[in-house]
């Protein structure tokens, strides 16, 4: 199941994620208007994000490590247009 937030960037994180990791569930929340007026919030309305999102791509990995695929399938976007990503990775049957 995929519960993404409109918009450019959100659009483009689920379309990477799903690329990258063939998540069995995911949901992306903008959480940007509770940073307004906070460093990096840019104005576009699309600066922070909070993820959970659940593949097997996670299995036998630890947090740092299931993280870190998170930013690679993410690649520039996290450089250029995200501020700040919470991240909950989860292994299938993990809760």
């Amino acid at each position: 199941m995929i519960d993404q937030t409109t918009g450019p960037v959100a659009a483009e994180l689920t379309r990477r994620l799903e690329s990258a990791l063939a998540p069995t569930r995911m949901a992306l929340h903008n959480d940007s208007d509770k940073h307004i007026g906070h460093a990096g919030h840019d104005g576009t309305g699309e600066s922070h994000f909070s993820l959970v999102i659940e593949s097997a791509q996670f299995e036998g990995k630890n947090r740092v490590q299931r993280q870190r695929l998170v930013y690679k399938a993410l690649g520039d976007l996290m450089d250029e247009r995200v501020h700040a990503l919470q991240i909950k990775a989860t292994a299938p049957g993990e809760s």
